[in-house]
């Protein structure tokens, strides 16, 4: 069943830092740390990493693979319009996608199958938007990993994709965390900023943390604190977003506090589609994803696995609440 925004526009959220726009570079965020025993089941895909964002092989009908972004926070799939050309495949009827930055009329083409592993989903009509703005052939949304565990290693580039029926074998050095679904996408709401609640969206396809304008205020109050600076940022739709960025003393995700985060703030239209305008709320980003060594997503079962790599208990970026 496809799912839509409730104006009835398709969700694709993935969004990139315009470095070209920014005074001083943005914060890279210090690695993390794992358990090097974690073993994982499944089909290793794969996978490259571009400011933190995770690439994985996935074949378009019978051809492949193609170079496809991870996106936790799109309800559909996407192909490049580049690849939808050089495929031939059949035009369908224009949707409306609802982007990090605005709402965008394009284009959709018709796909018989998506494979990525053992993994398939189709037929459907996937929205066409332009690889410039990609940054790949395609986009894997929530429509393909409904069903799906998807385990994110940050250390080796691979992305792991298992039934999520299939038993989980725990690590020692991990964190989990049980989280809501809305939309198909999974939101924690055992988070803080600064010790202020939050409800964090995970959305592995934007390469940079947004907050909104309720934690903006939540935290700031109506003044511009000392290092924030204005950004902008870029949907994969084409559109651009203002923003303010600056460096935040933690941000805690169930018993784990990471020190000393960049994170953006805006009021983009996506934090209205899922009820977060008034209540502080972010989209946590590859970013701050990628501090860890692996992060787990289970769709069906609302479960969310953050594995440490060893030192991570005496690092200063990374602390954990016993």
């Amino acid at each position: 069943m496809r799912q839509q925004a409730d104006n009835g526009a398709m969700i694709v959220l993935a969004l990139l830092l315009a470095n070209a726009t920014v005074t001083t570079p943005v914060p890279v965020i210090a690695p993390a740390v794992i358990d090097n025993s974690l073993e994982v089941a499944g089909d290793a895909l794969a996978a490259e990493q571009l400011k933190k964002r995770m690439f994985i092989d996935v074949k378009v009908n019978d051809s492949g693979p193609h170079r496809f972004l991870v996106d936790s926070g799109a309800d559909r799939s996407v192909v490049s319009d580049g690849l939808a050309a050089r495929l031939s495949l059949p035009a369908g009827d224009p949707v409306r996608v609802q982007g990090m930055a605005g709402m965008r009329e394009v284009g959709t083409v018709e796909v018989t199958a998506l494979t990525l592993g053992t993994s398939e989903v189709g037929p459907i009509m996937a929205p066409a938007l332009s690889a410039k703005h990609l940054g790949a052939d395609g986009l894997i949304g929530i429509d393909a990993l409904a069903d799906q565990r998807l385990m994110l290693d940050f250390d080796k580039r691979t992305v792991t994709v298992q039934d999520s029926r299939t038993p989980y074998v725990a690590s020692g050095n991990e964190i989990l965390v049980t989280a809501r679904r809305r939309k198909g996408q999974l939101i924690i709401t055992q988070a803080a900023i600064d010790r202020r609640d939050v409800s964090a969206v995970i959305d592995t396809g934007s390469e940079i943390t947004l907050g909104n304008s309720a934690l903006r205020q939540r935290l700031f109050g109506t003044s511009r604190p000392k290092g924030m600076e204005d950004v902008e940022l870029i949907s994969v739709t084409g559109q651009t977003l203002k923003a303010e960025a600056v460096r935040l003393d933690n941000v805690r995700i169930g018993g784990l506090t990471l020190n000393n985060v960049v994170i953006a703030f805006a009021d983009a239209p996506p934090f209205a589609l899922f009820g977060l305008t008034d209540r502080p709320a972010i989209f946590l980003g590859s970013d701050l994803l990628s501090s860890f060594r692996r992060v787990s997503l289970d769709f069906r079962n609302r479960k969310v696995r953050f594995t440490l790599r060893p030192d991570a208990r005496q690092s200063s970026f990374i602390s954990q609440r016993y």
